[in-house]
């Protein structure tokens, strides 16, 4: 399995930080955001990841992470001229991806939990060769008219989608993860633009659940979940992070080390 990186956007929420710098650049808890999703999927054992990001910011991110060596990964690059939608990324991305499984993880966002990776890995979804239409992840929310929303039967089946619904048919958000087969590129090439003028990823999900082909899985309670995208919320993902590594004495992204040649190197110092 491929992995993406969308770091792309203007980052309007969170003006006027991100005026001159790209919102994945700014620092959380003294590291650059794109870290954190860099480094989930690092700790999910994917080898070659795509990060799209507009033309503005791509030396920046080369400079920052150059081409992933030094993380035990293979790391390309490629731009978003314009932010046309989060589903826009797997044509930028259809030579990349090929006939292997992606996952795409948005670059704003933030997974934590005990239980999470060991489940991810138990259930084998970053396996290369594991073979599924579509996996996307569920997660209950407060402010559900901020998401794409799944409504579930009574087995936790998908029924209904919604985009950033203002009357949301339920609570429960689809996190800015996503695990796709190759089909995900051809069902891209299908989307129509929406209402607001994007390419949304939701539409690629309601193709997989029309096909009878889309799982959601409920992140538990242990997991935690973060849309760094607004000034509140970096503050509250900083708050949480400095947290957890006060109780655990360890830095986050450091919980996972990368060999060299020479050495072992570490995502952050703490």
């Amino acid at each position: 399995m491929k992995g993406i990186i969308l770091a792309g956007g203007a980052g309007t929420r969170l003006y006027p930080l991100t005026q001159f710098i790209s919102k994945q650049l700014l620092l959380v808890n003294g590291n650059p955001m794109i870290l954190y999703p860099l480094s989930f999927l690092v700790k999910m054992g994917i080898k070659e990841v795509l990060l799209i990001t507009r033309p503005k910011d791509a030396s920046a991110f080369q400079q920052l992470l150059g081409n992933g060596k030094r993380f035990g990964i293979s790391l390309e690059y490629a731009i978003q001229e314009q932010p046309k939608g989060i589903a826009e990324s797997f044509i930028i991305a259809g030579s990349f991806i090929g006939d292997d499984n992606v996952c795409l993880i948005l670059g704003d966002n933030f997974f934590y939990g005990p239980s999470l990776f060991n489940e991810l890995t138990r259930k084998n979804f970053f396996n290369p060769a594991r073979g599924f239409g579509a996996t996307v992840f569920g997660y209950e929310v407060d402010d559900p008219q901020h998401y794409g929303i799944a409504s579930l039967d009574q087995f936790n089946k998908v029924i209904e989608i919604e985009e950033k619904p203002a009357c949301p048919i339920s609570n429960m958000a689809i996190t800015g993860l996503y695990c796709f087969d190759r089909r995900v590129v051809e069902f891209a090439k299908r989307v129509m633009p929406s209402k607001r003028g994007e390419l949304e990823i939701t539409s690629i999900i309601q193709m997989y659940l029309e096909c009878g082909e889309l799982t959601m899985e409920l992140l538990g309670p242990d997991v935690s979940w973060f849309d760094m995208g607004t000034h509140e919320k970096l503050k509250a993902v900083s708050s949480f992070i400095q947290q957890v590594e006060a109780q655990t004495e360890q830095c986050i992204l450091n919980m996972v080390s990368y060999t060299t040649k020479k050495d072992k190197v570490r995502l952050c110092e703490c």
